[in-house]
């Protein structure tokens, strides 16, 4: 993830997403459901965690690409790996300019 004035950047599948990157605009974003337990976790989160705990529920967030997502891990879940390069099938270089 990388973060633009007050949006994060997350890299889905379909492509990039930007999701909001202040407490406020996480919580509204979050469905109704998940409000509650976020706003106890980032009400008791160390300032040192803070960042990390904004990041992790920012993920929680619904994109356009939630489909997508769950499409490719219900397929790999299947044990279908087609299209799938696993790491250490990569060259050094290779691996490390994939982003």
């Amino acid at each position: 993830m990388t973060e633009s004035a007050h949006h994060l950047t997350m890299y889905m599948t379909g492509g990039p997403v930007q999701v909001p990157a202040t407490i406020r605009g996480v919580r509204e974003a979050l469905p109704e459901g998940l409000r509650d337990r976020f706003a106890a976790e980032i009400d008791d989160a160390p300032a040192g965690e803070l960042q990390y705990t904004l990041a992790r529920w920012a993920m929680n967030i619904p994109t356009e690409h939630d489909a997508d997502e769950e499409a490719l891990l219900e397929r790999v879940r299947s044990g279908d790996f087609s299209d799938v390069t696993f790491a250490e099938d990569l060259g050094d270089d290779e691996y490390r300019s994939l982003g």
